[in-house]
């Protein structure tokens, strides 16, 4: 990180994070990431829940001048098996830094604090314990991260930024991807031979914690498919 970037206050990233939203509206995923790469160095991450690689993917393509692009993995401990075996493979062969963060307890600890199957009793807390909390944790040391989000998935990321302000964490969020379409990114897989969730075929279309996640039914959202059932939609991670 230049000294420049350490300098960075949160009102200064603010600003430029709004400057950056309207300035890359219409980039492409590439030229967003270079961007970022170019603005925060070795203080700017990917996050990836490995539900595919493509950002991932973008990240590896990107110019860096040095080391790659670290990309953060929340293992949340009740992650199907093919999950798990997506981030393997991406860290075996791709051009990228993956860190996979965990939370302060395992399964097992939770279960005797809280009781077990948090998930089905709280989901709200589960997902603060398995995820927020661990990403708050894990950022810490970056002034920027980047997400797989797009607009196209559900009502509540229609208006997602490519470039915005994270102001629960004070950072800046980069959303490369924002603008794709589902099409948009079944175009780049096939191009690139990019890896995805091997679950996506089998009738997944959303992939989370294995206990909070079902396959979708025709005429359902991508989403839907994620505590099922529930008025719950998203985890926390973004919003």
């Amino acid at each position: 990180m230049t000294t420049a970037q350490q300098k960075r206050t949160a009102d200064e990233l603010k600003v430029l994070a709004e400057q950056a939203g309207r300035d890359l509206e219409d980039a492409s995923a590439l030229e967003v990431l270079q961007w970022a790469v170019d603005t925060f160095g070795r203080a700017f991450c990917v996050t990836s829940s490995m539900e595919d690689a493509v950002v991932a993917h973008l990240a590896s393509r990107v110019r860096t001048g040095g080391a790659p692009v670290d990309v953060i993995f929340l293992d949340t401990g009740y992650h199907f098996p093919e999950t798990i075996g997506t981030r393997d493979a991406v860290e075996a062969v791709m051009d990228v830094n993956v860190i996979t963060l965990t939370p302060r307890q395992t399964v097992a600890e939770q279960d005797a604090q809280y009781g077990p199957k948090l998930h089905d009793r709280d989901p709200d807390l589960c997902c603060r314990l398995r995820k927020v909390q661990p990403l708050e944790e894990g950022l810490e040391n970056y002034q920027a991260w980047a997400t797989g989000l797009r607009r196209d998935e559900s009502p509540t990321r229609a208006n997602t930024p490519v470039v915005g302000w994270d102001e629960k964490r004070r950072k800046v969020k980069i959303s490369p991807i924002a603008r794709w379409t589902q099409d948009d990114v079944d175009a780049y897989v096939a191009e690139h031979g990019v890896l995805t969730n091997p679950l996506l075929t089998d009738g997944y279309a959303s992939v989370g914690c294995a206990p909070c996640t079902r396959r979708v039914l025709a005429g359902e959202d991508a989403r839907a498919g994620r505590w099922a059932g529930r008025a719950k939609t998203e985890c926390g991670l973004h919003g």
